[in-house]
């Protein structure tokens, strides 16, 4: 909810000095009902009016963060009928898009936004972004680590920049791995674990850059913050 003088500056309808001689006059109306300097709307779900022609609000930006669960495509419909991320985030004002992917087998952290100009920033190869994945591995584990980090290029000779691999927990016969990469190829954690002879029982991303997935619930989305925006470029 904003002061009805500033989603009138914000529209390009008039000042916010403007404004308040207007809301003063009674030119101002919300959802059909006059309003008084001081009143507040939301312009998203109200019908702000002046001299009784509707406001157009410009539409503000989404950036949020949802944590993807296991089994949702990456994409706003699918032919197959497969849940989808967009459906998980239906309830955020806004149309918003997928930045970057994370297959449908893979969990965790997965932005979206509707500025189409920091998506391609955020996504583009030349920023380098650090992405680091919680792997549950099962197999051929002795210098598991040792391996993974070794690998520099895939099954299909792509070139791969070295990860940074460690050993975050031992399970028995599982170890959860803590993989990180820069730069994101299709599937290349999953890629580089059939190289080491290691079969990938859970795939979670928990870092993009600075930006930690941490307690924010499976199937549960949120805003980011204007700090953790420009921390991301």
């Amino acid at each position: 909810m904003e002061r009805l003088q500033k989603l009138l500056s914000a529209a390009g309808v008039c000042s916010r000095r403007r404004a308040e001689e207007f809301l003063r006059e009674g030119r101002v109306s919300v959802n059909g009902l006059p309003a008084s300097l001081g009143d507040r709307a939301d312009p998203v779900t109200d019908r702000v009016a002046l001299d009784g022609m509707p406001v157009v609000f410009p539409e503000e930006k989404q950036y949020i963060m949802l944590h993807k669960p296991r089994g949702a495509v990456t994409t706003l419909s699918d032919e197959k009928g497969r849940p989808t991320v967009a459906e998980l985030v239906s309830d955020c004002p806004g149309r918003v898009y997928p930045v970057g992917r994370l297959d449908m087998d893979s969990e965790g952290l997965l932005l979206l936004t509707s500025d189409g100009g920091f998506a391609q920033r955020v996504a583009h190869p030349s920023h380098e972004m650090e992405k680091e994945y919680l792997v549950t591995v099962a197999g051929s584990l002795e210098n598991c680590a040792a391996r993974l980090s070794a690998i520099t290029a895939l099954e299909d000779g792509s070139p791969i920049a070295p990860a940074k691999v460690s050993v975050a927990e031992r399970r028995g016969g599982r170890w959860v791995l803590s993989v990180t990469i820069r730069q994101g190829l299709n599937r290349q954690v999953r890629r580089m674990c059939a190289l080491a002879g290691l079969r990938v029982e859970r795939l979670v991303r928990v870092r993009e850059g600075p930006l930690l997935l941490g307690s924010l619930p499976v199937g549960k989305w949120r805003h980011l913050t204007a700090r953790e925006r420009e921390s991301l470029l």
